[in-house]
């Protein structure tokens, strides 16, 4: 074939450090433009990104010469450091180090994006754990709870 074509969907949920409720609504819309930004850089494209206090949902159509792996470590390292440079937090600022990555197929666009959109409405009636465990197990994906997420010694 003479082109590439692709149609990947990818939602991404990553949290802070011990999932502390840090992100403030004063500068979240900020921060929300930061990610969004940073993944359109790499080639990707940005479809919303949205989130509360303690984590992040990131739905972006995934180019085929980027890796997961790469998109997401770029975009936590670089919001990380916009978020200490611009001293937004009053301690230095860290996101968990593992995420979340669920694929959707076209037809699944609408609904993630609401539900993404929803984010605050949506976290009235569940919490992060919750809901980061019913994606796994809905995407049937193996995991050992102790590992979810790091937890404040």
């Amino acid at each position: 074939m003479a082109n590439t074509y692709h149609q990947v969907y990818i939602q991404s949920v990553f949290a802070v450090k011990y999932r502390e409720a840090v992100i403030d609504k004063k500068w979240k819309p900020l921060l929300m433009g930061v990610l969004g930004t940073l993944i359109n850089e790499t080639g990707c494209k940005t479809i919303i990104v949205n989130g509360i206090e303690d984590h992040v949902h990131c739905f972006f159509g995934l180019k085929p010469t980027v890796s997961i792996s790469e998109l997401m470590q770029t975009i936590k390292a670089k919001s990380s450091k916009y978020i200490n440079d611009h001293r937004l937090t009053k301690v230095r600022f860290e996101w968990q180090v593992g995420y979340g990555v669920f694929s959707y197929s076209h037809s699944q666009i609408d609904n993630v994006y609401h539900y993404i959109a929803n984010q605050e409405e949506h976290h009235k009636h569940q919490k992060f754990l919750e809901e980061y465990k019913e994606f796994l197990d809905r995407f049937e994906v193996d995991y050992d709870e102790r590992y979810i997420f790091e937890e404040l010694i």
